[in-house]
């Protein structure tokens, strides 16, 4: 993923707050972890994509976890205690990227890149920290220097997001959510699955119906447009496999671990496509930003308006994918394929 300004957040006092709960400090009351109204019998045991193995006398009730993994495991009925990266707009909303949580309901130990609160997040006495990554073995929104105060906390789970099938990683969490207590046979379960499955027969047939229509899917900052590398995004991936005509680089930026091709804006014509699809995070570069770069202006798609956002940052569960789906392909349906040749 494109690089974030980190900020650095200093743990002061997490080994004494550690030994407190070693010695039996009292957890804050919270909601259960799950959505089971009680606790599993025997031992749990988790194996993470990591191969890391967990192993716990019981079954994990107050998980803490990263928004976008928060936003998966709350599809699936799991209930966090509390969420870390992006979950609360500066406005007071909900932001996006956290899904439906329930953000009045969970405790916050971050909201940003490099802010993860150490000391609070073990007063929280967690079970379990469960998290995304992008990049293997590093778990998505927790700082490098609080790596290891935060595994002395609690045993965590990360669940890779690249290099994986779309389905793959949604029935990954999916199964995770089962192993925490929650009924994969419940009804909203159920019914986001089938609505997933609609949606993405509605896009296949729209890419059937329009082949020559070409897509392509950026994200920005002021100094470069970074055009996404199709088989490195999920998502992405998925749509190309169900018939959609994605514009795409040969090969990613070296620099950029993979993900990406960074184009100077100079060059910011290097790529043409019918339709844009822009990352609609709130650290990517605003279309109407984009739209005072010289040759971005000049652009078909853009002269004709039909830029649409790219959910860079959507959860994986099959709701937060039809969502997706469905809008995508309301948008496509009325796009024009003849700008470019």
């Amino acid at each position: 993923m494109p690089a974030v300004p980190r900020r650095t957040l200093l743990a002061v006092g997490v080994a004494t707050l550690i030994g407190a709960g070693a010695c039996g400090g009292t957890a804050p009351p919270a909601p259960a972890a799950t959505a089971a109204t009680a606790a599993g019998q025997g031992a749990w045991t988790w194996t993470d994509d990591r191969g890391k193995s967990i192993s716990l006398p019981r079954r994990p009730q107050r998980v803490v976890a990263q928004a976008g993994a928060a936003a998966a495991l709350w599809d699936f009925g799991v209930r966090p205690v509390a969420v870390f990266g992006p979950h609360r707009l500066k406005d007071g909303g909900r932001d996006p990227e956290v899904g439906e949580v329930d953000i009045s309901k969970v405790e916050s130990i971050g909201n940003v890149w490099g802010e993860f609160n150490v000391e609070k997040y073990a007063s929280l006495q967690p079970d379990l920290l469960v998290a995304g990554m992008y990049r293997q073995n590093t778990l998505w929104y927790v700082p490098e220097e609080s790596v290891s105060a935060v595994d002395q906390i609690a045993p965590s789970v990360g669940v890779q997001l690249s290099g994986k099938p779309l389905v793959e990683i949604i029935e990954k969490y999916g199964q995770l959510a089962a192993a925490l207590g929650a009924d994969p046979k419940a009804a909203p379960v159920v019914e986001a699955r089938k609505r997933f499955d609609a949606a993405g027969a509605a896009l296949k047939a729209v890419a059937a119906g329009k082949p020559d229509l070409k897509v392509m899917v950026v994200t920005a900052t002021p100094d470069n447009l970074y055009v996404a590398y199709l088989p490195d995004h999920p998502d992405i991936k998925y749509w190309g496999e169900l018939g959609l005509n994605v514009v795409y680089p040969a090969r990613p930026t070296e620099s950029e671990g993979g993900f990406w091709e960074v184009v100077s804006w100079e060059n910011a014509d290097k790529y043409q496509a019918d339709v844009i699809l822009v990352d609609a995070r709130s650290q990517s570069m605003k279309i109407e930003e984009m739209a005072r770069k010289p040759t971005w202006a000049k652009l078909p798609a853009v002269k004709a308006g039909q830029l649409y956002p790219w959910h860079a940052a959507e959860r994986y569960s099959y709701l937060g994918y039809a969502k997706v789906m469905e809008e995508l392909a309301a948008e496509l349906e009325k796009a024009r394929d003849d700008l470019v040749k």
